[in-house]
């Protein structure tokens, strides 16, 4: 089964994009969602944009478009799962040589801790998170954004790649979630 929160929209045609079978693929698309952008100010200025569209979402924010699939709250909760782990990651792969990245199930993450969530304190775990992880890359050095860690699904990734990733990955799902609160709306 293909994690629901690998769905993308592109030019209004659905495509899929299953993280461990097309694991290039998946980075691929992050990177190409962050560009030429800075990924600093990219995931700065991302609790901001989750903290207006939770504002935004008011009455939809727990109502999901489709039994499968994730409300905006659970995008969020989803959005701040990312930054721990990647929290840890970026920090395994300063510290150990090459050290093994362990995946994990979102949906199960979400299922567990999410449903029921407080948007605030997701809202300020993220911010909280995002400060202290663009504080890390600032203080990292070319050689220390170039150290490796071994994702056991997708293989080597550096510190930069899974910053920038990261990045991406912010993108990726407040666009999803934006789709999200659409969709709940039109049906509503």
């Amino acid at each position: 089964m293909v994690p629901r929160s690998s769905r993308v929209v592109s030019d209004n045609a659905h495509v899929t994009i299953d993280p461990v079978a097309q694991a290039a693929d998946y980075q691929h698309m992050l990177l190409a969602l962050l560009g030429k952008d800075d990924p600093a100010e990219v995931q700065r200025a991302t609790p901001a944009l989750w903290r207006a569209l939770v504002k935004e979402a008011g009455a939809h924010l727990r109502t999901k478009p489709a039994p499968n699939e994730w409300s905006v709250v659970e995008l969020l909760g989803h959005a701040a799962d990312a930054e721990i782990v990647v929290a840890g990651r970026l920090r395994w792969i300063l510290s150990h040589d090459r050290p093994p990245i362990v995946p994990y199930d979102q949906d199960l993450w979400v299922e567990a801790l999410h449903a029921q969530a407080d948007p605030e304190a997701l809202l300020v775990d993220l911010e909280t998170l995002k400060r202290s992880n663009a504080s890390l890359w600032e203080r990292t050095t070319p050689a220390q954004r170039a150290r490796v860690g071994v994702h056991e699904e997708r293989g080597p990734e550096s510190f930069e790649l899974t910053y920038r990733m990261l990045a991406g990955h912010d993108r990726f799902h407040l666009d999803q979630a934006r789709r999200t609160l659409e969709q709940v709306r039109a049906s509503a």
